[in-house]
Protein backbone atom coordinates (compact mmCIF):
# COMPACT_ATOMS: atom_id res chain seq x y z
CA UNK A 1 0.00 0.00 0.00
CA UNK A 2 1.89 3.10 -1.18
CA UNK A 3 2.14 5.94 1.30
CA UNK A 4 0.26 9.13 0.59
CA UNK A 5 3.50 11.09 -0.02
CA UNK A 6 7.00 10.10 -1.19
CA UNK A 7 9.18 8.31 1.33
CA UNK A 8 12.88 8.99 1.85
CA UNK A 9 15.55 6.31 2.06
CA UNK A 10 19.06 7.66 2.55
CA UNK A 11 21.81 5.04 2.55
CA UNK A 12 25.40 6.06 3.05
CA UNK A 13 28.67 4.21 3.28
CA UNK A 14 31.73 5.26 5.25
CA UNK A 15 34.96 6.23 3.49
CA UNK A 16 33.78 5.22 0.00
CA UNK A 17 35.33 7.36 -2.69
CA UNK A 18 33.46 8.44 -5.80
CA UNK A 19 35.53 6.36 -8.19
CA UNK A 20 34.70 3.04 -6.50
CA UNK A 21 31.74 2.16 -8.73
CA UNK A 22 31.45 0.68 -12.18
CA UNK A 23 29.21 3.56 -13.26
CA UNK A 24 32.06 5.92 -12.33
CA UNK A 25 34.26 4.23 -14.93
CA UNK A 26 36.14 1.96 -12.55
CA UNK A 27 37.25 -1.11 -14.55
CA UNK A 28 37.71 -3.34 -11.50
CA UNK A 29 34.98 -2.82 -8.93
CA UNK A 30 31.84 -4.98 -9.16
CA UNK A 31 28.81 -2.81 -8.37
CA UNK A 32 25.81 -3.84 -10.52
CA UNK A 33 23.18 -2.51 -8.11
CA UNK A 34 24.79 0.92 -7.80
CA UNK A 35 25.26 0.97 -11.56
CA UNK A 36 21.59 0.17 -12.07
CA UNK A 37 20.59 2.82 -9.54
CA UNK A 38 22.57 5.33 -11.60
CA UNK A 39 20.82 4.09 -14.76
CA UNK A 40 17.41 4.41 -13.10
CA UNK A 41 18.01 7.85 -11.64
CA UNK A 42 20.48 10.73 -11.49
CA UNK A 43 24.21 10.18 -11.24
CA UNK A 44 25.75 13.29 -9.67
CA UNK A 45 29.27 13.52 -11.08
CA UNK A 46 30.47 16.14 -8.60
CA UNK A 47 29.46 14.78 -5.21
CA UNK A 48 31.70 16.58 -2.71
CA UNK A 49 32.41 15.93 0.98
CA UNK A 50 32.66 19.48 2.27
CA UNK A 51 34.73 18.25 5.23
CA UNK A 52 36.23 14.87 4.27
CA UNK A 53 36.28 13.20 7.68
CA UNK A 54 33.63 11.23 9.57
CA UNK A 55 32.01 13.29 12.34
CA UNK A 56 32.27 16.80 10.84
CA UNK A 57 30.73 15.73 7.55
CA UNK A 58 28.05 13.59 9.22
CA UNK A 59 27.00 16.66 11.17
CA UNK A 60 26.87 18.59 7.90
CA UNK A 61 24.90 15.84 6.16
CA UNK A 62 22.13 15.85 8.78
CA UNK A 63 21.95 19.58 9.60
CA UNK A 64 23.02 21.27 6.33
CA UNK A 65 25.40 23.46 8.30
CA UNK A 66 29.18 23.68 8.22
CA UNK A 67 31.29 22.51 11.18
CA UNK A 68 31.86 26.10 12.28
CA UNK A 69 28.11 26.15 12.96
CA UNK A 70 27.24 22.61 14.15
CA UNK A 71 30.40 22.53 16.37
CA UNK A 72 31.85 19.20 15.19
CA UNK A 73 35.12 20.42 13.71
CA UNK A 74 36.96 17.25 14.79
CA UNK A 75 35.95 13.64 15.36
CA UNK A 76 34.24 12.48 18.55
CA UNK A 77 32.63 15.80 19.44
CA UNK A 78 28.88 16.06 20.09
CA UNK A 79 26.80 17.80 17.45
CA UNK A 80 24.53 20.69 18.37
CA UNK A 81 21.01 19.51 19.15
CA UNK A 82 19.24 22.85 18.66
CA UNK A 83 19.59 22.89 14.87
CA UNK A 84 16.93 21.58 12.48
CA UNK A 85 18.06 18.27 10.99
CA UNK A 86 16.84 15.77 8.45
CA UNK A 87 15.06 13.92 11.26
CA UNK A 88 13.34 16.93 12.80
CA UNK A 89 12.42 18.47 9.45
CA UNK A 90 10.94 15.17 8.27
CA UNK A 91 8.90 14.89 11.47
CA UNK A 92 7.70 18.48 11.11
CA UNK A 93 6.40 17.48 7.69
CA UNK A 94 4.47 14.50 9.02
CA UNK A 95 7.01 11.74 8.41
CA UNK A 96 7.92 8.82 10.65
CA UNK A 97 11.68 8.62 11.13
CA UNK A 98 14.24 5.83 11.56
CA UNK A 99 18.03 5.68 11.82
CA UNK A 100 20.00 2.44 11.59
CA UNK A 101 23.75 1.95 11.80
CA UNK A 102 26.72 4.15 12.68
CA UNK A 103 25.96 7.50 14.37
CA UNK A 104 29.27 9.03 15.51
CA UNK A 105 27.70 12.34 16.51
CA UNK A 106 27.26 11.96 20.27
CA UNK A 107 30.79 12.58 21.50
CA UNK A 108 32.71 10.02 23.49
CA UNK A 109 33.06 7.28 24.45
CA UNK A 110 32.43 5.60 21.12
CA UNK A 111 30.50 2.91 23.03
CA UNK A 112 28.04 5.55 24.26
CA UNK A 113 24.29 4.92 24.42
CA UNK A 114 22.26 7.78 22.95
CA UNK A 115 18.92 7.92 24.78
CA UNK A 116 15.62 8.96 23.21
CA UNK A 117 15.49 12.72 23.01
CA UNK A 118 17.19 15.63 21.29
CA UNK A 119 20.56 13.91 20.88
CA UNK A 120 18.92 11.64 18.28
CA UNK A 121 18.22 14.68 16.07
CA UNK A 122 14.60 13.75 15.42
CA UNK A 123 14.98 10.04 14.65
CA UNK A 124 12.49 7.90 16.58
CA UNK A 125 12.98 4.32 15.43
CA UNK A 126 16.56 3.61 16.47
CA UNK A 127 19.07 0.78 15.98
CA UNK A 128 22.40 2.52 16.39
CA UNK A 129 25.93 2.22 17.76
CA UNK A 130 27.86 5.44 18.14
CA UNK A 131 31.05 4.15 16.46
CA UNK A 132 32.60 0.75 15.94
CA UNK A 133 34.58 -0.69 13.08
CA UNK A 134 34.44 -4.29 14.27
CA UNK A 135 32.42 -5.45 11.28
CA UNK A 136 32.27 -9.10 12.35
CA UNK A 137 30.94 -8.15 15.80
CA UNK A 138 27.65 -6.33 15.08
CA UNK A 139 26.11 -4.43 17.96
CA UNK A 140 23.60 -1.66 18.47
CA UNK A 141 21.31 0.02 20.95
CA UNK A 142 17.59 0.47 20.80
CA UNK A 143 15.88 2.50 23.54
CA UNK A 144 17.72 1.14 26.57
CA UNK A 145 21.43 1.18 27.49
CA UNK A 146 21.79 -2.60 27.09
CA UNK A 147 23.81 -3.30 23.97
CA UNK A 148 22.30 -5.81 21.54
CA UNK A 149 24.75 -8.18 19.85
CA UNK A 150 24.22 -10.30 16.78
CA UNK A 151 26.35 -12.60 14.68
CA UNK A 152 27.37 -11.99 11.09
CA UNK A 153 28.58 -9.11 8.95
CA UNK A 154 27.52 -5.78 10.40
CA UNK A 155 26.06 -4.22 7.20
CA UNK A 156 23.95 -7.35 6.65
CA UNK A 157 22.62 -7.16 10.21
CA UNK A 158 21.86 -3.45 9.82
CA UNK A 159 20.11 -4.11 6.52
CA UNK A 160 18.03 -6.88 8.09
CA UNK A 161 16.87 -4.32 10.66
CA UNK A 162 16.04 -1.91 7.82
CA UNK A 163 14.05 -4.62 6.02
CA UNK A 164 12.13 -5.37 9.21
CA UNK A 165 11.35 -1.67 9.55
CA UNK A 166 10.07 -1.56 5.98
CA UNK A 167 7.99 -4.69 6.56
CA UNK A 168 6.41 -3.09 9.62
CA UNK A 169 5.15 -0.27 7.40
CA UNK A 170 3.34 -2.36 4.80
CA UNK A 171 -0.07 -1.18 5.96
CA UNK A 172 0.94 2.29 7.15
CA UNK A 173 0.10 5.19 4.85
CA UNK A 174 2.25 7.67 6.80
CA UNK A 175 5.41 8.42 4.79
CA UNK A 176 8.75 7.55 6.34
CA UNK A 177 12.31 8.83 6.34
CA UNK A 178 14.79 6.00 6.92
CA UNK A 179 18.56 6.51 7.12
CA UNK A 180 20.92 3.53 6.96
CA UNK A 181 24.58 4.21 7.76
CA UNK A 182 27.08 1.42 7.00
CA UNK A 183 30.64 1.27 8.34
CA UNK A 184 32.52 -0.25 5.35
CA UNK A 185 34.48 0.22 3.18
CA UNK A 186 36.19 2.15 6.02
CA UNK A 187 39.14 0.18 7.37
CA UNK A 188 39.89 -2.42 8.74
CA UNK A 189 39.86 -3.40 5.10
CA UNK A 190 40.14 -7.15 5.63
CA UNK A 191 36.89 -7.42 7.62
CA UNK A 192 34.78 -8.53 4.66
CA UNK A 193 33.10 -11.92 4.11
CA UNK A 194 35.48 -14.19 2.22
CA UNK A 195 33.12 -14.74 -0.70
CA UNK A 196 33.53 -11.09 -1.69
CA UNK A 197 37.31 -11.10 -1.21
CA UNK A 198 37.47 -14.15 -3.51
CA UNK A 199 35.91 -12.08 -6.30
CA UNK A 200 39.07 -9.97 -6.67
CA UNK A 201 42.59 -10.85 -7.73
CA UNK A 202 44.96 -8.26 -6.24
CA UNK A 203 47.39 -8.77 -9.11
CA UNK A 204 44.75 -7.54 -11.57
CA UNK A 205 43.83 -4.37 -9.67
CA UNK A 206 44.31 -1.22 -11.76
CA UNK A 207 46.31 1.38 -9.86
CA UNK A 208 45.67 5.07 -10.48
CA UNK A 209 48.58 7.05 -11.95
CA UNK A 210 48.95 9.01 -8.70
CA UNK A 211 49.46 5.91 -6.52
CA UNK A 212 52.80 5.78 -4.78
CA UNK A 213 53.92 2.41 -3.42
CA UNK A 214 55.63 1.49 -1.26
CA UNK A 215 55.33 4.50 1.01
CA UNK A 216 56.84 5.44 4.35
CA UNK A 217 53.47 6.17 5.88
CA UNK A 218 52.52 4.92 9.33
CA UNK A 219 48.96 4.24 8.18
CA UNK A 220 50.19 1.93 5.40
CA UNK A 221 52.58 -0.13 7.52
CA UNK A 222 51.92 -3.85 7.20
CA UNK A 223 49.57 -3.38 4.24
CA UNK A 224 50.07 -4.37 0.62
CA UNK A 225 48.66 -1.78 -1.76
CA UNK A 226 46.96 -4.08 -4.27
CA UNK A 227 45.67 -6.50 -1.65
CA UNK A 228 44.20 -3.67 0.39
CA UNK A 229 42.50 -2.03 -2.58
CA UNK A 230 41.08 -5.43 -3.56
CA UNK A 231 39.67 -5.78 -0.04
CA UNK A 232 38.25 -2.25 -0.27
CA UNK A 233 36.49 -3.13 -3.52
CA UNK A 234 35.27 -6.38 -1.97
CA UNK A 235 33.58 -4.34 0.77
CA UNK A 236 31.97 -2.13 -1.88
CA UNK A 237 30.67 -5.23 -3.67
CA UNK A 238 29.27 -6.55 -0.39
CA UNK A 239 27.45 -3.26 0.18
CA UNK A 240 26.24 -3.30 -3.40
CA UNK A 241 24.60 -6.69 -2.96
CA UNK A 242 23.05 -5.64 0.35
CA UNK A 243 21.80 -2.41 -1.22
CA UNK A 244 20.00 -4.56 -3.77
CA UNK A 245 18.09 -6.32 -0.99
CA UNK A 246 16.77 -2.99 0.24
CA UNK A 247 15.70 -1.93 -3.25
CA UNK A 248 14.03 -5.31 -3.86
CA UNK A 249 12.05 -4.93 -0.63
CA UNK A 250 10.80 -1.49 -1.60
CA UNK A 251 9.79 -2.83 -5.01
CA UNK A 252 7.93 -5.76 -3.44
CA UNK A 253 6.05 -3.30 -1.23
CA UNK A 254 5.14 -1.12 -4.21
CA UNK A 255 7.06 1.76 -2.63
CA UNK A 256 10.23 2.05 -4.73
CA UNK A 257 8.70 4.41 -7.29
CA UNK A 258 7.16 6.41 -4.44
CA UNK A 259 10.50 6.90 -2.68
CA UNK A 260 13.30 9.41 -2.93
CA UNK A 261 16.20 6.94 -2.76
CA UNK A 262 19.69 8.33 -2.17
CA UNK A 263 23.05 6.60 -1.96
CA UNK A 264 26.21 8.44 -0.95
CA UNK A 265 29.18 8.41 1.44
CA UNK A 266 30.54 10.69 4.14
CA UNK A 267 34.00 10.99 2.52
CA UNK A 268 36.50 9.07 0.40
CA UNK A 269 39.79 7.23 0.92
CA UNK A 270 43.25 8.06 -0.45
CA UNK A 271 44.47 4.43 -0.72
CA UNK A 272 48.10 5.29 -1.58
CA UNK A 273 47.25 8.13 -3.98
CA UNK A 274 49.86 10.87 -3.51
CA UNK A 275 51.43 8.61 -0.89
CA UNK A 276 48.49 9.23 1.45
CA UNK A 277 45.99 7.02 3.25
CA UNK A 278 42.41 7.38 4.41
CA UNK A 279 40.78 10.83 4.68
CA UNK A 280 41.16 14.49 5.79
CA UNK A 281 43.16 15.15 2.62
CA UNK A 282 42.36 17.84 0.02
CA UNK A 283 42.82 15.58 -3.02
CA UNK A 284 39.94 14.15 -5.03
CA UNK A 285 40.23 10.62 -3.64
CA UNK A 286 39.35 11.96 -0.18
CA UNK A 287 36.93 14.74 -1.17
CA UNK A 288 34.86 13.19 -3.99
CA UNK A 289 31.98 10.91 -2.97
CA UNK A 290 29.38 8.83 -4.81
CA UNK A 291 25.95 10.44 -5.08
CA UNK A 292 23.05 8.62 -6.74
CA UNK A 293 19.43 9.78 -6.49
CA UNK A 294 16.24 8.16 -7.77
CA UNK A 295 12.75 9.65 -7.67
CA UNK A 296 10.73 8.85 -10.82
CA UNK A 297 8.05 11.43 -10.10
CA UNK A 298 10.60 14.27 -10.27
CA UNK A 299 13.90 13.03 -11.69
CA UNK A 300 14.65 11.64 -15.14
CA UNK A 301 16.28 8.23 -15.38
CA UNK A 302 19.76 7.60 -16.66
CA UNK A 303 20.99 11.19 -16.59
CA UNK A 304 24.23 12.66 -15.34
CA UNK A 305 24.41 16.02 -13.65
CA UNK A 306 27.66 17.90 -13.12
CA UNK A 307 26.46 20.52 -10.62
CA UNK A 308 28.78 20.95 -7.65
CA UNK A 309 26.86 19.01 -4.99
CA UNK A 310 28.28 19.32 -1.50
CA UNK A 311 27.14 17.23 1.43
CA UNK A 312 25.77 20.47 2.89
CA UNK A 313 23.35 20.69 -0.05
CA UNK A 314 21.66 17.34 0.54
CA UNK A 315 19.02 18.35 3.10
CA UNK A 316 17.87 21.51 1.27
CA UNK A 317 17.69 19.49 -1.96
CA UNK A 318 15.51 16.90 -0.21
CA UNK A 319 13.31 19.81 0.93
CA UNK A 320 13.08 21.02 -2.65
CA UNK A 321 12.21 17.63 -4.12
CA UNK A 322 9.53 17.00 -1.49
CA UNK A 323 8.14 20.55 -1.49
CA UNK A 324 9.05 21.12 2.16
CA UNK A 325 9.77 24.57 3.53
CA UNK A 326 13.52 25.03 3.98
CA UNK A 327 14.48 26.00 7.57
CA UNK A 328 16.33 29.30 7.76
CA UNK A 329 19.34 27.73 9.47
CA UNK A 330 20.26 25.54 6.50
CA UNK A 331 23.50 26.73 4.90
CA UNK A 332 23.34 24.50 1.85
CA UNK A 333 21.62 25.16 -1.46
CA UNK A 334 18.52 23.47 -2.87
CA UNK A 335 19.95 21.85 -5.98
CA UNK A 336 16.74 20.12 -7.03
CA UNK A 337 16.37 22.53 -10.02
CA UNK A 338 19.84 21.43 -11.21
CA UNK A 339 18.87 17.76 -10.95
CA UNK A 340 15.74 18.35 -12.99
CA UNK A 341 17.14 20.82 -15.53
CA UNK A 342 20.85 20.87 -16.45
CA UNK A 343 20.43 24.48 -17.59
CA UNK A 344 19.27 25.69 -14.18
CA UNK A 345 21.46 28.13 -12.26
CA UNK A 346 24.23 26.26 -10.46
CA UNK A 347 26.77 27.05 -7.74
CA UNK A 348 30.13 28.06 -9.18
CA UNK A 349 32.18 26.97 -6.16
CA UNK A 350 31.92 24.54 -3.26
CA UNK A 351 33.73 24.91 0.06
CA UNK A 352 36.01 22.10 1.20
CA UNK A 353 37.97 22.12 4.46
CA UNK A 354 39.68 20.15 7.19
CA UNK A 355 39.59 22.24 10.34
CA UNK A 356 42.09 20.30 12.45
CA UNK A 357 44.87 17.84 11.66
CA UNK A 358 43.95 15.38 14.40
CA UNK A 359 44.69 11.67 14.56
CA UNK A 360 45.36 10.06 11.16
CA UNK A 361 46.01 13.38 9.43
CA UNK A 362 48.67 14.15 12.05
CA UNK A 363 50.40 10.84 11.31
CA UNK A 364 50.74 11.97 7.67
CA UNK A 365 51.77 15.57 8.38
CA UNK A 366 48.39 16.74 7.11
CA UNK A 367 47.02 19.59 9.15
CA UNK A 368 44.25 22.12 8.80
CA UNK A 369 43.43 23.44 5.33
CA UNK A 370 40.61 25.22 3.48
CA UNK A 371 39.79 25.30 -0.18
CA UNK A 372 37.25 25.62 -2.95
CA UNK A 373 36.22 23.32 -5.74
CA UNK A 374 34.89 24.42 -9.08
CA UNK A 375 33.93 22.21 -12.00
CA UNK A 376 37.45 22.67 -13.35
CA UNK A 377 39.80 23.44 -10.45
CA UNK A 378 40.73 22.68 -6.84
CA UNK A 379 42.36 25.44 -4.79
CA UNK A 380 43.73 24.77 -1.29
CA UNK A 381 45.24 26.97 1.41
CA UNK A 382 47.05 26.23 4.64
CA UNK A 383 45.92 28.14 7.77
CA UNK A 384 46.20 31.90 7.87
CA UNK A 385 45.54 32.17 4.14
CA UNK A 386 48.73 30.53 2.83
CA UNK A 387 48.22 29.30 -0.76
CA UNK A 388 49.20 25.63 -0.98
CA UNK A 389 47.80 23.80 -4.01
CA UNK A 390 46.00 24.53 -7.27
CA UNK A 391 44.98 21.84 -9.73
CA UNK A 392 43.36 21.95 -13.13
CA UNK A 393 41.14 18.90 -12.69
CA UNK A 394 40.16 18.73 -16.35
CA UNK A 395 43.67 18.73 -17.77
CA UNK A 396 45.10 16.90 -14.74
CA UNK A 397 42.39 14.62 -13.28
CA UNK A 398 44.84 12.82 -10.97
CA UNK A 399 46.11 16.14 -9.59
CA UNK A 400 49.77 15.49 -10.30
CA UNK A 401 50.76 19.04 -11.30
CA UNK A 402 50.49 21.68 -8.57
CA UNK A 403 50.05 25.03 -10.34
CA UNK A 404 50.16 27.25 -7.28
CA UNK A 405 52.08 30.47 -7.85
CA UNK A 406 52.59 29.90 -11.59
CA UNK A 407 52.25 33.02 -13.69
CA UNK A 408 50.05 31.46 -16.35
CA UNK A 409 47.31 30.70 -13.79
CA UNK A 410 47.63 33.89 -11.75
CA UNK A 411 44.16 35.13 -12.67
CA UNK A 412 42.58 31.77 -11.81
CA UNK A 413 44.41 31.64 -8.48
CA UNK A 414 43.22 35.14 -7.58
CA UNK A 415 39.66 34.29 -8.54
CA UNK A 416 39.70 31.21 -6.33
CA UNK A 417 41.40 33.09 -3.49
CA UNK A 418 38.53 35.59 -3.62
CA UNK A 419 35.96 32.79 -3.73
CA UNK A 420 37.46 31.22 -0.62
CA UNK A 421 37.42 34.61 1.10
CA UNK A 422 33.68 34.76 0.52
CA UNK A 423 33.21 31.24 1.91
CA UNK A 424 35.25 32.01 5.01
CA UNK A 425 33.07 35.06 5.65
CA UNK A 426 29.86 33.08 5.10
CA UNK A 427 30.93 30.36 7.52
CA UNK A 428 32.53 32.71 10.10
CA UNK A 429 35.80 30.83 9.77
CA UNK A 430 39.00 32.65 10.83
CA UNK A 431 41.04 29.95 9.04
CA UNK A 432 43.35 29.38 11.99
CA UNK A 433 45.57 26.38 12.57
CA UNK A 434 44.41 23.26 14.41
CA UNK A 435 44.24 23.97 18.18
CA UNK A 436 44.05 27.74 17.62
CA UNK A 437 40.90 27.16 15.59
CA UNK A 438 39.26 25.18 18.39
CA UNK A 439 40.30 27.76 21.00
CA UNK A 440 38.73 30.51 18.89
CA UNK A 441 35.40 28.66 18.99
CA UNK A 442 35.69 27.77 22.68
CA UNK A 443 35.92 24.06 21.84
CA UNK A 444 39.49 23.20 22.80
CA UNK A 445 38.87 21.98 26.36
CA UNK A 446 35.90 19.91 25.21
CA UNK A 447 38.05 18.46 22.43
CA UNK A 448 40.82 17.54 24.90
CA UNK A 449 38.24 15.79 27.08
CA UNK A 450 36.78 13.70 24.28
CA UNK A 451 40.18 13.05 22.67
CA UNK A 452 41.57 11.58 25.89
CA UNK A 453 38.55 9.31 26.33
CA UNK A 454 38.87 7.98 22.79
CA UNK A 455 42.63 7.50 23.15
CA UNK A 456 41.95 5.34 26.21
CA UNK A 457 39.37 3.36 24.22
CA UNK A 458 41.98 2.65 21.55
CA UNK A 459 44.42 1.37 24.19
CA UNK A 460 41.79 -0.82 25.84
CA UNK A 461 39.03 -1.39 23.28
CA UNK A 462 35.55 -1.87 24.71
CA UNK A 463 33.22 -3.26 22.05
Amino acid sequence: MPTDRPNIVLVFADQMRASAMGCAGNPDVISPVMDQLAADGVYCENGIANTPVCCPNRGTLLTSTYPTCHNVQVNDMPVRTDLPSLGTVAKDNGYDTAYIGKWHLDGSPRTKFTPPGPRRLGFDDWAVYNCSHAYMDPKYYRNSPEVIREEGYEPEVQTNIALDYLESRKHNKTPFCMVVSWGPPHDPYDQVPQKYIDMYDPAKITLQPNVIEPIDNKLAHGKDCRTTIAQYYAAVTALDEILGRMIDKLKAMGEMDNTLFIFTSDHGDMLWSHGMMKKQAPWAESVDVPLLMRMPSKLDAGVKRDALFGTVDLLPTICGLLDWDKPATLQGVDLSPCLIDPNATQPTTSLIANYHGFSEAHHQNLYAWRGVRTKTHSYIEKPNRQPWMLFDNQADPYQLNNLIGKTEVGAVQQELFDALTRWLNITDDPALSDDEQLKHFGLFELWEHHRDIVKNEWRKPVH
